[in-house]
């Protein structure tokens, strides 16, 4: 299938190698990495399409390439398994030439070892010897490839890089393996032969950068994951290297970038390099990321630009899904804590834009406010966060360029800040079901917020002592007979139903009716709970909604930003 600049097909990897096309890694992808337990698992399945009664194929995956003239490709994503490919037909190449050496059927086994080679490597030419690949790896692999495993000469073992030493290792574990099974020539071939037909691959070519990207947005949208960080770092790099053919300038760049991804990983890369750049800059989607800095960097120094800054915002970003991180002081380190419990993230933009701008007492009153903000907003009306993002984004990019200090700040952030009347109402009528951990957490910080409120004592939300009792039990007993299943199903996880409770009585109570329960509830440590006993003698769902009204006029006052007022 073809459209436009976008083809998919199916093809069988002695399609891919057979057709005279010439495959590259793009010179600043990453290394081969694999390691023996993906050459392990390959085997498995290569073995297991070669017996009688396996499986008639076996899929790579997709392929994504990259090409300008239908006959040089680079290799966008497939490269680790492209590379071990070559290397499994270069062991068997291997075995072929210790039967030659061993005059074991010479001249048959030379036939079979050139038709190999022409067919899925390449060529040697026969005065220099120097390879003629059918694939080309990148800077940091290509020289052991072409100059040691393609002519199978002996590999250094000392002075290599740690990646050359990978692919001398697979090399030689694919040479081992084959050897044990396959003892003659008419094995050897035939099991290439075999496999060059029952590997196949889904192979997607594009012509430019900006369609492979939209091909790995896309992939991932439907559950592919694939990595863009490699697409990504290759452009910059093609860009720096056009401008420069200085080497150590190149170095310099991929350590840099190697730090980067060091401490974010792979996949967390373009997520932070999105959050870093609407943090400076106009809103974008993840979808136009890659356009906008295609367009926007252009040259090296914009290349070194760019990676500085991404120097300067990646610690913080690390840090804000880390509460316990050293970069926080003992105050931020709780609002941070409660916007990783809150799964906000939205808010990055503008925390790392305000990290850069405010001082530290700033910074944490911001997050302070984004917290109480976050919990109105995104945990208890469960307002959609696409307009949520474009408003902190807006005030990154006005915090960015100065023309906002924190009060200012704060006073733009008000749009976001649910009134409360509808925070009332929301949470008068909030059910968290608390089977799901990221639920119960919440719950108990909720309910420790009500405790500081009501009995001014802080309580460790993560404490073991206590719990969450759920006052109608979430199995009812025969006493509690006049709660009809569909009530139970809807109130059970209401806030209203829910208090804490020490851990050992909790568990002595279990689910007896509410009389019995009422008499541990009015010698409770917690405030809340001798609540509940002192305002109700009986407990169904008109006592459950009258308590939660009741909360949800205090929750108004726990969470609230005095400067809206």
């Amino acid at each position: 299938m073809a459209v436009g600049n976008f083809s998919t097909a199916n093809q069988t990897y002695r399609m891919l190698m057979g057709n005279g096309l010439i495959y590259s890694v793009p010179r600043f992808q990453r290394d081969y990495s694999w390691t023996d337990e993906e050459w392990d698992d390959l085997w498995r399945d290569i073995e297991n399409t070669m017996s009688p009664d396996g499986e008639t194929a076996h899929y790579m995956g997709y392929l994504v390439l990259q090409s300008k003239d239908s006959k040089n490709f680079d290799i966008i994503d497939g490269q680790q398994r492209l590379t071990t490919l070559s290397i499994i037909v270069l062991a068997v190449l291997s075995n072929l030439q210790k039967l030659i050496d061993e005059e074991t059927d010479a001249a048959n086994n030379k036939r079979r070892q050139d038709q190999l080679r022409n067919s899925f490597i390449g060529y040697l030419d026969p005065v220099t010897l120097v390879a003629k690949s059918k694939l080309n790896l990148n800077r940091n692999n290509d020289n052991l490839f072409q100059n040691y495993l393609i002519p199978l000469q002996a590999a250094p073992r000392r002075n290599l890089k740690a990646t050359e030493h990978q692919m001398r290792k697979a090399f030689e574990w694919w040479d081992n393996q084959i050897g044990k099974k396959y003892k003659t020539g008419e094995t050897l071939a035939g099991f290439i032969d075999q496999l060059s037909d029952k590997l196949f691959f889904t192979v997607i070519t594009v012509s430019d950068e900006l369609n492979a990207y939209k091909v790995f947005e896309t992939l991932n949208a439907r559950g592919v994951k694939l990595s863009s960080t490699d697409l990504l770092k290759n452009y910059l790099f093609s860009v720096v290297h056009a401008g420069s053919r200085d080497e150590y300038e190149l170095m310099h760049l991929e350590q840099r970038w190697e730090e980067l991804v060091g401490k974010l990983g792979s996949e967390s890369f373009p997520d932070f390099l999105r959050t870093h750049w609407n943090s400076r800059n106009r809103f974008l989607r993840h979808s136009e990321l890659f356009k906008r800095i295609r367009d926007q960097i252009r040259n090296r120094q914009q290349v070194f630009d760019l990676i500085r800054k991404m120097q300067v915002d990646v610690d913080t970003y690390v840090a804000l899904s880390k509460p316990e991180d050293e970069l926080w002081t003992h105050d931020q380190r709780k609002y941070i804590g409660e916007l990783r419990m809150f799964n906000v993230r939205q808010v990055y933009p503008l925390l790392l834009s305000a990290y850069r701008r405010f001082n530290p007492q700033e910074f944490c009153n911001l997050l302070k406010a984004v917290s109480v903000i976050s919990f109105r907003y995104n945990v208890i009306s469960n307002n959609p966060t696409n307009e949520q993002e474009r408003v902190y984004n807006q005030i990154a990019e006005k915090i960015e360029s100065s023309q906002l200090n924190f009060r200012q700040t704060l006073m733009e952030l008000k749009t976001l800040y649910v009134n409360d009347r509808d925070f009332k109402h929301a949470f008068s009528n909030k059910a968290l079901k608390t089977t799901q951990s990221r639920n119960k957490r919440i719950v108990r910080f909720i309910l420790t917020m009500f405790e500081r409120h009501l009995s001014g004592l802080e309580y460790d939300m993560d404490s073991d002592r206590f719990n969450i009792e759920h006052i109608m039990p979430e199995n009812l007993s025969d006493e509690w007979h006049h709660i009809n299943e569909p009530d139970h199903e809807l109130f059970v996880y209401r806030l209203g139903n829910l208090c804490l409770m020490n851990t050992s009585q909790n568990r002595d109570i279990g689910n007896v009716g509410f009389e019995k329960k009422r008499d541990k509830y009015q010698y409770s440590e917690f405030k809340l709970t001798q609540r509940i006993a002192e305002e109700n003698s009986f407990w169904d769902t008109s006592r459950i909604e009258v308590h939660q009204q009741w909360m949800g006029i205090q929750a108004t006052h726990i969470w609230r930003i005095s400067q809206y007022d």
